[in-house]
C-alpha cells in the first residue's frame, strides 16, 4: 500500500470525524428505518406467496378432500352415526361419528333423566353458596301443557341454570295446583298430574323434584288452615252478608279480579253459556211505576230489566223539584202489588241523567246494596244459584233462566201499559274470566278477607324496592289496584278444595237450626276437636252440635301462600331459613292481582319478610297476527306439537278430538289451514325455548310465528357443522392447552376472542338486567355473524395443506377455535340445554384437567379483560364491512367466478389496515385478488362502486358485466340515506337549545358525524362522476 493511499484514508476519517454528532444519529436511524421497512416487505413477500400457494392449492385440494370424503362416504358405517341406546338415567351413550344433519329427537333424548338421576337439579339448605330460588307457578295438576308453561319453563330454567353454572345454590321448587279437579283429588293427581310435570321435564326444566309439592298435599293443607286461623285471630279473616260476584254456571262466588270486563258501545248480541240464542245488553229500557193514590206514574230506567222483580225503593234527589211532591210516598210493584218508598239519595241520584229517578234493588246492585243499607230497605233474593228466577219472583216468572226472564218481563209491562222506549247504551259488562258467563250480583254469608293493612305494606315493599317490579312500567298498576283494594271474598260455594276450617254451633234450644242462621256462632279452628273444646267452653253446660261449612276456600288463598309452604311454613324448617325469601317470581303479567299481590300481602303477614325480591312479568303469548288464543278460532299452540312436529291432518285431528260446536270447528279448521298448510316442522325443544325468550323483547304481548321456531332450529344445524368442521379440523389427537398466548396468536384468532369476551359480557349483564331477550340476541350474532360467518371461514386456508410456513397459524387456530367453542356452548347453554349438552360432550378435554362432568355443572363464562381488544374489533369492523360492500357488488349471474377488486384509501392509517387484513378480504369476498389504491391512482374502467365510509371506497371489476344504470342507481340510493342522516343529525344540531343544554362532549361527536356524512357524500359524487365518464 503506498503512501497516498494512506493518506486518503487519513483525510476520509478526518472528514468524517468533523461530520455533526446529530447528522450521524439521524443517518443511523435513518439506515435502521429502511432496513425495518425491508425487512417487512420480505416479510409480507413471504406472507403473501404462502398464501398465493394456498390458495393456488386451494381449488386442488378441495377437488382431493372432495374425492376423498366421497370415498370415506362409500366407506362409511351407517351404525357410526347413529347413538346407542342408553340405560335410564344413565349417561347418554353417544355414536362414535357425528350425524350429518342435526335432529332434535335424537339429541335431546336420555340428557334429562341423567341429569335428573345425577342429582344436578337438586339444592342444599346447609350450603355456604349463596341461594337464588325461584318457585314455579304451580299449573293446575288436570292441566296439559300450553304455551304459557313453555315461555314460564324457558325463562325460568334459563334463569336457574345460569346461576347454578354462576356458583349459586340454585333452587326451583316445582309445584301443581289443585283448581279444576272435580273428584277425588289425590286420585285426581296421582293420574294426571304425572302428565303435565313430564311435560315440563320434556322441555328441559331442571326443577328440584326432590321437593315436589301439591297445594292439597297434607302439608300444604295443614299450612291453608294454619294461615286461616291466623288470619281470623288477628281479625283480618270474617264473615259477612255482602254483594258477591255469583257465576250461574259454577254456582260459586267469584273475586272481582276474576271478573272480566267488556266494554260496550251499543246494542250487542252476546253468547251466554246455557241460552241457545244470543242474548240482548247495551241497552237501558225505561219503564213506569204507577204511584199511589193516583198520582201519575213515575219512569225509571235500567240495563237489567229482570231485575225489577226484587225492586224494593224507588230514589230520587232530594233537591229535584220534580219529585218534591212524592217524597215518602209510595209506588205499586205491577206484578206482585209490593208498595216501593220513594226515598231521597244525594249519593246515588244524579238528577241530569234519564228521569233522575232511579229503581232500587239491594239484593243484586252494588250501588243499590249500598243505598238499601242506608235507608234499611229490605233485601230480596229473586234469582237461584243457577241463575233462575225464584218464587220471590213471582209466579209468573218463577223458575224462567234469567236472560228467558228479561224478554218476558218487558212482554208483561207492554201488556200493562207500563213499556216506555229501549235505547242504546254504552256499558261495561262482568263475565266470568273462566266460564265467560255473565257475572250476576248475589247477596251471600261469605268470608272475606280484610286486605287494607296487607296492601299498605305491598304498597310500601314497591316504593321502597324492596321488591322491584320489571318491567318498571307494571308499578302504576301495581299502585292503583292495591290502592284501590276491597275486601277479598275467600269462600266458595264447589265441592273440591280446602274446606273452610269453620264449624257452626247449633245449640238445642235453637228455634232456627237452619245452618249460618247466626253469624256469631261461628268458630274458627285447625281442628274439630279444638273447635269442640272452644265450643264447650263458650256454651258451657248446653247441649250443641258443631257442623263444618260446606264452603270451600279461593284457590289463589293456598296459591297465596305457595312461596312460604314450599318450604316447610308453619315449621321453622332448613328450607324456609336458607330460602326465604325467595329471589325472583317470574309469570304472567295478567296473574299480577291474582296471585302476586296476594303472595306478597299473606308473605309479609304470615312470613315476616317479602316472599320474593323481584317479579318479573312476562308478555302474553297471541298468535302471529296478534290474536288471543283460542280453541274457537284454531290458533291455540301447543308446544308439544312445535317440539314433535305434525302434520296439518294431525293437527286438524286434534281440533276434532275437542269440544267445539260445529261452526266454531269450521272457523278452527280454516285458521289451522291458512296458518300451517303444512303442518308444523319438527322443531325440538332447544328452537321453541329459545325462540320464546328471544321474543320477551316485545314487553306486553308476544305475536308468535312458528317460522321463527322453525328459523332457529335450522340454527341449531348451524351449531352442530360448526362443531363437525371443530372436530375435523382439530383431529382425534388434540388435546387443549391449559393457557393460551393471546399475544402471539394471528389477527384473525386475537379478533374473535375479542369478541367473544364482549359477547359474554353483554349476555352476563343482560341477564342481571332481567333483558333476556338482549342475552339471547348477543349469544346468536357472536355465534352466527362473527364465529361461524367469519373466525371458521377465515381459518380455512391454514388447512388446505400442511404447508410448515402456516403451522403457527393453523395451531393457534385449532387452540382458539377450541376455546370459543367450549365457551360459546357453556354461554348458550341455560337457552339450550339439550344441543349444548351433547355438543360440549363431544369436545376434547384439557390434559388433567378437573372438568365437570356435565355442561349445567360447569363454570359460566364471565368477562375476561386480556382478550379485549378494541383496535382490532375497529379495524374488523371495516374489513368486515369492506367484505360485504365487495360481496354486494357481485352480479346475480356470478356464482364462482373470482373478479379482481380494489380499495381506494384515503390516507395511510386505513391503507396500512386493508394492507394488513388483504388475504382474510380477498378469501371471504372470493375475489380473484385485491389492489390498494391511493387518491392519485385511477380506478379501473367496468368497476361497480360500494362506499365503506368516508375513508375507504372498494371497486369490483364487472368487465363487461357492469350495469351503469343500476350502478348510478345503488349509488343514489346511498346517497339519500346518507343524505337523510346528515338532514336529521342537523336538524339535531340546529335546534333551539342544543348549545347551550347538550354537554361538549355530545356536540364534538355530533359534529364528527355530521362532517362524516359530509365526506361520504362527496365520495358518492366522485363515484357518480367517474361512472357518468365511462
Amino acid at each position: 500500500m503506498d503512501k497516498q493511499s494512506d493518506g486518503q484514508g487519513v483525510e476520509r476519517v478526518a472528514e468524517e470525524k468533523q461530520l455533526d454528532e446529530k447528522e450521524l444519529e439521524r443517518k443511523l436511524k435513518k439506515d435502521q428505518k429502511a432496513k425495518e421497512k425491508e425487512e417487512k416487505k420480505l416479510k409480507a413477500k413471504q406472507k403473501e406467496a404462502a398464501r398465493l400457494q394456498a390458495q393456488a392449492t386451494s381449488d386442488g385440494t378441495k377437488k382431493t378432500e372432495k374425492k376423498l370424503r366421497k370415498k370415506a362416504v362409500e366407506d362409511e358405517n351407517p351404525e357410526d352415526f347413529i347413538d346407542p341406546d342408553t340405560p335410564n338415567g344413565q349417561k347418554k351413550l353417544l355414536a362414535p361419528q357425528m350425524a350429518k344433519q342435526y335432529s332434535p329427537s335424537a339429541v335431546e333424548r336420555s340428557w334429562y333423566a341423567w341429569w335428573e338421576s345425577s342429582g344436578y337439579f337438586g339444592a342444599d339448605s346447609a350450603s355456604t353458596k349463596p341461594p337464588f330460588v325461584i318457585v314455579l307457578p304451580p299449573p293446575n295438576v288436570t292441566g296439559a301443557l300450553h304455551i304459557g308453561h313453555a315461555l314460564t319453563v324457558a325463562i325460568e330454567d334459563a334463569m336457574i341454570r345460569w346461576r347454578r353454572m354462576s356458583g349459586y345454590n340454585a333452587l326451583w321448587v316445582p309445584g301443581v295446583d289443585h283448581a279444576g279437579i272435580a273428584t277425588q283429588v289425590l286420585k285426581w293427581k296421582d293420574q294426571y298430574g304425572g302428565t303435565i310435570l313430564n311435560q315440563l321435564r320434556r322441555l328441559g326444566a331442571s326443577l328440584d323434584w326432590s321437593r315436589e309439592a301439591f297445594t292439597m298435599d297434607e302439608q300444604r293443607s295443614k299450612a291453608v288452615t294454619e294461615a286461616f286461623v291466623r288470619l281470623h285471630k288477628e281479625g283480618l279473616i270474617y264473615r259477612d252478608y255482602r254483594l258477591v260476584n255469583w257465576d250461574c254456571t259454577l254456582r260459586t262466588a267469584i273475586s272481582d279480579i276474576e271478573v272480566d270486563h267488556i266494554d260496550l258501545k251499543e246494542e250487542t248480541m252476546l253468547k251466554v253459556p246455557g241460552y241457545a240464542n244470543p242474548v240482548q245488553f247495551g241497552v237501558l229500557i225505561s219503564f213506569a211505576y204507577p204511584l199511589e193514590e193516583g198520582l201519575g206514574e213515575i219512569v225509571v230506567a235500567t240495563t237489567r230489566i229482570e231485575t225489577m222483580l226484587g225492586d224494593t225503593a224507588i230514589a230520587v234527589h232530594p233537591e229535584d223539584e220534580r219529585y218534591k211532591h212524592l217524597h215518602g210516598r209510595y209506588a205499586v210493584h205491577p206484578f206482585n202489588g209490593r208498595r216501593l218508598k220513594i226515598i231521597c239519595d244525594a249519593e246515588l241520584v244524579d238528577p241530569t241523567f234519564g228521569t233522575g229517578a232511579v229503581k232500587i234493588t239491594p239484593a243484586h246492585d252494588p250501588n243499590d246494596f249500598e243505598v238499601g243499607k242506608r235507608h234499611n230497605l229490605e233485601f230480596i233474593n229473586i234469582f237461584t244459584d243457577d241463575g233462575k228466577i225464584n218464587s220471590n219472583g213471582g209466579a209468573k216468572f218463577d223458575g224462567m233462566p234469567r236472560f228467558t226472564a228479561r224478554v218476558a218481563v218487558i212482554e208483561a209491562l207492554k201488556e200493562k201499559g207500563l213499556y216506555k222506549d229501549t235505547k242504546k247504551n254504552e256499558m261495561s259488562l262482568g263475565v266470568c274470566s273462566r266460564t265467560n258467563d255473565v257475572v250476576e250480583p248475589m247477596i251471600k254469608p261469605q268470608w272475606f278477607v280484610n286486605c287494607n293493612h296487607m296492601a299498605k305494606a305491598g304498597l310500601d315493599a314497591v316504593r321502597s324496592k324492596k321488591i322491584e317490579i320489571i318491567p318498571q312500567q307494571y308499578e302504576q298498576d301495581w299502585y292503583r289496584w292495591l290502592e284501590n283494594i276491597r275486601d277479598w271474598c275467600v269462600s266458595r260455594q264447589l265441592w273440591w278444595g280446602h274446606r273452610v276450617p269453620a264449624w257452626y254451633v247449633t245449640l238445642e234450644d235453637d228455634l232456627d237450626k237452619n245452618l249460618g242462621s247466626a253469624n256469631d256462632r261461628w268458630i274458627v279452628a285447625r281442628n274439630e276437636s279444638d273447635a269442640n273444646l272452644e265450643a264447650q267452653k263458650k256454651y258451657a253446660g248446653k247441649k250443641l252440635r258443631l257442623d263444618q261449612d260446606p264452603d270451600v276456600l279461593d284457590t289463589w288463598f293456598s296459591s297465596g301462600l305457595f312461596p312460604l309452604t314450599v318450604l316447610g311454613w308453619p315449621s321453622d324448617t332448613a328450607d324456609l331459613r336458607a330460602f326465604y325469601p325467595t329471589s325472583v317470581l317470574e309469570t304472567g303479567l295478567d296473574i299480577l292481582f291474582f296471585w302476586v299481590a296476594r303472595m306478597v300481602m299473606m308473605g309479609m303477614q304470615l312470613g315476616g319478610d317479602v316472599p320474593f325480591q323481584k317479579v318479573y312479568l312476562h308478555p302474553m303469548i297471541r298468535d302471529a297476527h296478534g290474536r288471543k288464543m283460542s280453541k274457537s278460532l284454531g290458533n291455540v299452540v301447543d308446544p308439544l306439537e312445535v317440539i314433535n312436529g305434525m302434520s296439518l291432518d294431525g293437527l286438524l285431528k286434534r281440533l276434532e278430538e275437542g269440544n267445539l260446536d260445529p261452526n266454531e270447528l269450521n272457523i278452527a279448521r280454516d285458521g289451522k289451514k291458512k296458518d300451517f298448510p303444512d303442518g308444523i316442522a319438527e322443531c325440538g325443544t332447544d328452537a321453541l325455548r329459545f325462540a320464546l325468550i328471544s321474543y320477551t323483547s316485545q314487553s306486553d304481548r308476544i305475536n308468535l310465528d312458528i317460522k321463527r321456531v322453525v328459523g332457529y332450529r335450522q340454527w341449531c344445524n348451524k351449531l352442530w357443522n360448526a362443531i363437525r368442521f371443530a372436530m375435523g379440523k382439530l383431529g382425534d389427537h388434540y388435546i387443549p392447552p391449559a393457557t393460551v398466548d393471546v399475544s402471539l396468536m394471528p389477527p384473525i384468532c386475537k379478533w374473535i376472542l375479542s369478541v367473544l369476551s364482549k359477547a359474554v359480557g353483554k349476555t352476563v349483564s343482560s341477564l342481571e338486567a332481567y333483558k333476556l331477550s338482549d342475552a339471547t340476541s348477543a349469544i346468536y350474532s357472536w355465534w352466527q355473524y362473527q364465529l361461524c360467518d367469519v373466525f371458521i371461514e377465515a381459518i380455512k386456508p391454514y388447512f388446505f395443506n400442511d404447508s410448515q410456513e402456516l403451522e403457527s397459524a393453523r395451531a393457534a387456530s385449532r387452540d382458539t377455535l377450541w376455546i370459543c367453542l367450549d365457551t360459546g356452548l357453556r354461554l348458550l347453554h341455560p337457552f339450550m340445554p339439550f344441543v349444548t349438552e351433547e355438543l360440549w360432550q363431544r369436545l376434547p378435554q384439557p390434559k388433567d384437567s378437573c372438568r365437570k362432568g356435565s355442561i349445567m355443572i360447569s363454570q359460566y363464562p364471565s368477562l375476561v379483560e386480556e382478550w379485549s381488544n378494541g383496535r382490532l374489533e375497529n379495524e374488523m369492523d371495516i374489513v368486515l364491512d369492506a367484505v360485504n360492500k365487495i360481496r354486494s357488488l357481485k352480479p346475480p349471474t356470478d356464482s364462482n367466478e373470482r373478479r379482481p377488486a380494489f380499495a381506494l384509501c384515503r390516507g395511510q392509517e386505513i391503507a396500512a389496515t386493508i394492507q394488513c387484513y388483504q388475504s382474510l378480504i380477498v378469501y371471504l369476498s372470493s375475489i380473484s385478488h385485491l389492489k390498494i389504491l391511493t387518491e392519485n391512482d385511477e380506478t379501473p374502467a367496468d368497476c361497480a362502486t360500494a362506499v365503506v365510509n368516508k375513508d375507504l371506497s372498494v371497486y369490483l371489476q364487472l368487465q363487461g358485466a357492469l350495469n351503469a344504470d343500476a350502478e348510478r342507481e345503488k349509488l343514489k340510493k346511498k346517497k339519500d340515506e346518507i343524505q337523510k342522516l346528515q338532514n336529521a343529525l342537523a336538524q339535531k344540531m340546529d335546534a333551539s337549545g342544543y348549545r347551550e343544554k347538550a354537554p361538549q362532549s355530545v356536540q364534538e361527536e355530533d359534529m364528527r358525524k355530521l362532517t362524516a356524512l359530509l365526506e361520504q357524500l362527496e365520495v358518492i359524487s366522485e363515484a357518480e362522476k367517474k361512472l357518468d365518464a365511462n
